[in-house]
């Protein structure tokens, strides 16, 4: 590894575990571990459904890759658009994307078995409850086809704990662990990062705008404002709204031409630039930050927070968005398991890490910012909300 990296402190992390709850959890450990009483769990109604859950949990760890082939199959052979609003059997999906129906069919009934399609009337194949929002979102299956680079990182998880910016989502990712990436990357990485981002951001930028009330603000200073997914968004949510945009030149070309498609660069102002290095523009009293710091470690997080302090004026507010692990007793922020993806993609991607809402919060308290807020919002799979004031 060739860029320094952040070891969490974990006790904020474990505050709520007790010394009382290690004890119950000793005591859970040789339950599950004594065979005659996982013999009663299994004949005893009120307990059958936590051993049986548990099994299917453990079976579903080891399958989950195989799971995750499934869905990307599924969207390599565009089935869940070829198949809205128009079931179809096995051998008419078979002639339409050149795969075997011998075949195909282990395909589509275990995409059935993942709730991705469903059985129909006559044999037929239709999307099902999961598969819905896969036709409806293309983002989430270029996510799907994107994360094909992490598992080929980690076929051997050890050797990529060992050197974990070697693989093809590191060099995906240029600016993420190379300071000097707008320099040295070439201009086509910066179009295929940038198009992920902007095609994966609608659900949080939805959480954003149904969330915080931009109506209070007259300029927005994005940072990291990519092609200008969220930007563009924002500009039409609350019309009152100028915008400034800062990011690498390179990406901010790419936003320039997203924004004119739009009819909206007269709203924009463009800053190139890398705040890495450069000083950001001031006039804007609300900056947002959408999915950033979970990019970098805490010394750059740190740097950047006190760059977008100094940027404001008194008043001004940070809105801070991103996802963020889950402490413990903690049901605000969704389930746990998404944190083990998050891990290890940002290790992959390079230098940043998974924080906590309180993490965050102390690093924007040490920029200055006061009554650093954590705000509600519906899903916080997608993003968690924080906001901060100068004073």
């Amino acid at each position: 590894m060739s860029a320094p990296m952040d070891l969490p402190n974990l006790s904020p992390r474990l505050h709520g575990v007790k010394p009382w709850r290690d004890r119950l959890m000793q005591w859970l450990e040789r339950v599950y571990a004594n065979p005659t009483l996982y013999r009663w769990s299994l004949q005893t109604p009120l307990t059958r459904w936590v051993t049986k859950r548990r099994t299917q949990k453990i079976f579903d760890l080891m399958a989950g890759f195989v799971y995750s082939q499934v869905l990307l199959g599924c969207v390599r052979l565009d089935l869940f658009r070829m198949l809205q609003n128009a079931p179809a059997d096995c051998q008419h999906i078979a002639q339409r994307v050149g795969v075997p129906a011998e075949t195909l069919e282990r395909l589509l009934l275990s995409a059935v078995a993942l709730d991705l399609l469903e059985h129909r009337s006559h044999g037929r194949f239709g999307l099902g409850p999961l598969g819905v929002p896969m036709a409806l979102h293309p983002g989430i299956g270029a996510m799907a086809e994107h994360n094909h680079l992490l598992y080929r990182d980690m076929q051997n998880p050890i050797g990529f704990l060992n050197d974990a910016w070697q693989g093809q989502m590191a060099d995906y990712w240029p600016y993420a662990h190379d300071a000097q990436a707008a320099q040295r990357a070439a201009p086509e990485k910066f179009s295929a990062y940038s198009d992920l981002m902007a095609s994966s951001q609608g659900f949080v930028v939805q959480e954003i705008l149904n969330t915080y009330p931009f109506h209070e603000h007259q300029c927005v200073l994005d940072v990291g404002a990519g092609k200008a997914r969220f930007a563009s968004e924002l500009a039409l949510h609350a019309p009152n709204l100028t915008l400034k945009l800062f990011d690498l030149p390179p990406v901010l070309a790419l936003a320039e031409a997203n924004l004119k498609t739009k009819n909206l660069l007269s709203r924009a102002t463009l800053y190139p630039g890398s705040f890495l290095h450069d000083p950001l523009p001031t006039g804007a009293d609300l900056v947002t930050l959408v999915r950033v710091a979970h990019d970098h470690p805490d010394d750059v997080v740190q740097a950047l927070l006190a760059k977008i302090h100094a940027a404001l004026p008194t008043n001004g507010r940070l809105l801070l968005a991103e996802p963020m692990a889950q402490t413990l007793g903690d049901s605000r922020s969704g389930a746990q398991q998404t944190d083990a993806y998050f891990h290890f993609y940002l290790l992959a991607m390079g230098a940043g890490r998974l924080r906590t809402p309180d993490e965050l919060m102390r690093l924007m308290r040490a920029a200055g910012f006061s009554g650093v807020t954590r705000l509600n919002n519906q899903l916080p799979i997608h993003a968690q909300l924080l906001v901060g004031t100068k004073t």
